[in-house]
């Protein structure tokens, strides 16, 4: 099935309608759109690339810098960064609707730059320290550049705006590859953890500094949109909508675990110390490659039916987690669990963009979407801990996440179901009638 041909309504007449400034015209492939799309990658490695990348973290305090606190106590900061990172969104993204994408951009970077730095000063022991610093500040700094910097790709594209958000959203898993390779060697060698850190900190600023350079908007400021009111009303009473956001709510819940609990899983298995500082790199590399994948795919296949056979895999393989104790086992589960849990990452964007009649809105639905998100990447994690106990038995972990995937897939089919009846010759003459049974989708 053609991709233009099953999306719930013509692309090219909802990208059109009240979305961007009449004036505005698109100019795919041009240097202003593809330096975005550069810009917006590197952003998406030092975000929820570094983000993810909180598994080498994870191990290293509970083994070496925090071991005075239990491993659910730990997973706190990294379940508090993937919180703020989401619930920030909601107001980054109303505040890119009003025109303010400079200032989230820059404000955004530099209070990352900061927050990592800060980290570095941690002392050992010192939990609050380490959850102000990388829970909190660098929580909110991503929130405050994510949503903008994918929404902003709707100003340069249109007819490739879902396979450009796919690959963009790509950077966030190159940077969860690098990053736990830099920081394996970094935290574990010579250096230590405070000159490690500042070591990835002054990393992660040059590639901001760069994303900061090369992004720029194309329609001028508005600071009159719609309203948040208006805007979250409609997506109260859109159906699809709220299947695929509770969906995404019960990825969050499930989506961080193996990101977080791999490497400490094949250590406590006595699997050998160098490949359990490179599982998570593996498991990366692999979801970078399927989001490139998913990019391709989406052009031919609808965003919908991609979701559904990602969030199956994930399913499968969450349950598989209980089991494996071996070298093998490990690899495959990074090698599978990073190609589709990568292939569900890179769809949340077009996803989203695809239940978006009007993309003037689109920050606002981005940003609600990721405040629900949020709760489920707050507590997911948290639960696995307490689930796991400090006698590490993984089993609980991986039956309960894996019963996650499976609720998450179930919305994202009755999603798909809406969609396409939405999408069907009597919806559009009910909609032209002016029916009231008719959802926004």
């Amino acid at each position: 099935m053609e991709h233009e041909d099953s999306t719930p309504c013509d692309r090219e007449s909802s990208t059109d309608k009240g979305s961007l400034p009449a004036t505005m015209s698109f100019h795919e492939g041009d240097f202003l759109s593809v330096s975005a799309a550069i810009g917006a990658f590197l952003v998406q490695i030092c975000s929820y690339g570094y983000t993810t990348s909180f598994g080498v973290y994870q191990a290293y305090y509970t083994q070496h810098y925090l071991t005075n606190q239990s491993p659910s106590t730990i997973s706190w900061i990294g379940s508090t960064n993937a919180f703020l990172f989401d619930t920030v969104g909601l107001i980054s993204g109303r505040l890119y609707d009003l025109g303010y994408f400079y200032h989230l951009l820059i404000g955004g970077s530099v209070l990352q730059a900061f927050s990592l730095f800060m980290l570095s000063l941690a002392k050992p022991g010192q939990y609050y320290q380490v959850f102000l610093a990388q829970g909190v500040c660098s929580g909110c700094a991503s929130g405050l550049i994510f949503v903008p910097t994918m929404a902003v790709l709707s100003q340069h594209f249109k007819k490739h705006l879902a396979p450009v958000m796919t690959l963009v959203m790509s950077g966030s898993c190159l940077g969860a590859t690098i990053h736990p390779i830099m920081l394996n060697y970094l935290l574990n060698g010579p250096l230590g953890f405070s000159n490690g850190v500042r070591a990835s900190a002054g990393f992660i600023s040059g590639l901001l500094f760069l994303g900061c350079l090369l992004m720029r908007t194309r329609s001028p400021p508005s600071h009159s949109a719609t309203s948040f009111i208006s805007a979250a009303t409609k997506c109260v009473h859109d159906s699809a909508y709220l299947l695929g956001v509770a969906g995404l709510f019960f990825y969050m819940l499930w989506y961080y675990y193996p990101l977080f609990y791999l490497q400490l899983d094949s250590q406590t298995h006595g699997i050998g110390e160098t490949f359990s500082f490179y599982s998570l790199v593996i498991m990366n590399a692999s979801s970078f490659m399927a989001q490139f994948t998913s990019g391709m795919l989406v052009k031919k296949v609808r965003e919908d039916t991609l979701l559904i056979i990602a969030g199956t895999g994930c399913t499968g393989l969450l349950f598989s987690m209980a089991w494996i104790k071996t070298l093998p086992g490990f690899v495959a589960i990074g090698v599978l669990y990073g190609f589709f849990s990568g292939s569900a990452l890179a769809l949340w964007g077009p996803i989203l963009a695809l239940l978006t009649p009007d993309y003037s809105e689109l920050g606002v639905r981005m940003g609600v979407a990721s405040a629900i998100m949020a709760l489920g990447g707050l507590i997911g994690s948290p639960i696995s801990g307490v689930l796991l106990t400090s006698n590490y038995i993984w089993w609980r972990g991986a039956v309960f996440t894996g019963t996650m995937a499976f609720s998450g897939t179930i919305a994202f089919v009755l999603m798909k179901i809406q969609i396409m009846r939405k999408s069907s010759p009597d919806a559009h003459a009910r909609e032209q009638r002016g029916s009231p049974e008719v959802v926004v989708a």
